[in-house]
């Protein structure tokens, strides 16, 4: 399998997502270059266990195949500068439409294949491989009732990986110059040819001198020890959109972790709204209970209920039963999908009193004795 992954984070191949993440920041901040005891290399094996472990399609890669088929370096028997990514996803509907039962096949992919099976030629820098791009974050965020209802703004601090703001992301220390890989001659891949009965088959493998960047900097950053990223801290403002509930998600593209060549991975927010002591939600609507007289109830009032704008009146009939629900229109939430706010539901509730004076035990009992 090559490295053991799930060994150097120190956790079981049964680990969640959260417990990779804390064995990750522990280990980073345990081997970290800056540190008095620190150490660059095994900080570099800690940073390139997460990158797979911590993202869901790389690890389930690794799991099944020891590998997640990207930055092999000499691994790559047969890689020829295609994504094997699509060539091993299990199942489903390819790109063509075609259902498959065991692996789902790219044939723009495949065809470049045949290509190089009969003498077809590319250059390095030729071929469907994607970019490459930094792991996505998660975080929770925990609002208010209100402010899911209307909407706010938040600012969380995550501790990520980002890029060295010493060198800027090169892996140069300041001042020194960066030259061209002369492995690769700058191109960030290796291409070999090998002969097979079909014909010449050239295979291109991520530079191992490099590491895909095509350049190496004479002196390197004393920051990140040349691998251009760190781990730190950022301030991320959230806008939390009126209407969302709870168990929403909000994802903040270019928010995760950072990578030196490539985009930036996502940041997918969990929202947990806090109950309310008064207010419960279904969909866009809210519901409350208010609860009256039986004088109320049967004579007829107004009364004044509470809702997320303020109070207002609200006229009782009289005759009204216990259960009685009035609907308040747009005194819901907003809809986070269209227009408009959802309607507040008030149920009314009669009281019984559990203890009567003297005065109003004679008055019911005069009551009862006209029949109601």
């Amino acid at each position: 399998m090559g490295k053991d992954y799930y060994k150097i984070l120190g956790v079981e191949k049964s680990a969640t997502h959260d417990e990779i993440k804390q064995a990750f920041r522990k280990r980073a901040h345990e081997h970290h270059p800056d540190k008095g005891n620190g150490d660059a290399e095994k900080f570099k094996e800690v940073n390139e266990a997460y990158q797979v472990l911590g993202n869901q399609e790389k690890r389930k890669k690794y799991d099944q195949f020891g590998t997640t088929f990207e930055g092999m370096g000499g691994q790559a028997a047969y890689d020829a500068g295609f994504d094997w990514s699509d060539l091993f996803r299990q199942g489903g509907v390819n790109s063509s439409g075609f259902r498959t039962s065991g692996f789902d096949f790219n044939f723009d992919d495949l065809g470049d294949i045949f290509g190089n099976f009969f003498g077809g030629q590319r250059s390095a820098g030729q071929g469907s491989r994607r970019a490459q791009r930094g792991v996505d974050l998660e975080a929770s965020l925990t609002i208010s009732f209100e402010e899911a209802a209307f909407g706010t703004e938040k600012v969380l601090e995550l501790a990520k990986q980002v890029v060295c703001d010493h060198c800027l992301g090169n892996g140069a220390e300041p001042g020194t110059k960066i030259a061209g890989c002369k492995t690769c001659g700058g191109s960030g891949q290796v291409i070999t040819t090998q002969q097979t009965f079909f014909g010449a088959f050239r295979s291109a493998s991520v530079c191992s001198a490099c590491r895909g960047q095509g350049k190496i900097p004479e002196k390197k950053c004393h920051r990140c020890s040349g691998s251009g990223l760190i781990l730190g801290q950022e301030r991320v403002k959230v806008r939390i959109p009126a209407g969302i509930d709870d168990g929403g998600t909000i994802k903040l593209s270019g928010k995760g972790e950072a990578i030196t060549a490539g985009a930036s991975g996502d940041l997918y927010i969990n929202i947990r709204v806090l109950p309310h002591a008064e207010f419960k939600r279904l969909a866009d609507n809210i519901y409350t209970v208010k609860r009256i007289a039986f004088s109320q109830s049967a004579l007829g009032d107004k009364v004044r209920v509470k809702t997320l704008d303020g109070e207002v009146n609200l006229k009782i009939p009289a005759g009204t039963p216990s259960g009685k629900q009035f609907i308040l229109k747009n005194k819901g939430a907003y809809k986070l999908r269209g227009r408009g706010r959802g309607d507040l539901v008030v149920t009314v509730e009669v009281a019984i009193p559990s203890h009567l004076t003297r005065q109003q035990k004679k008055l019911l009992e005069e009551l009862g004795q006209e029949g109601l």
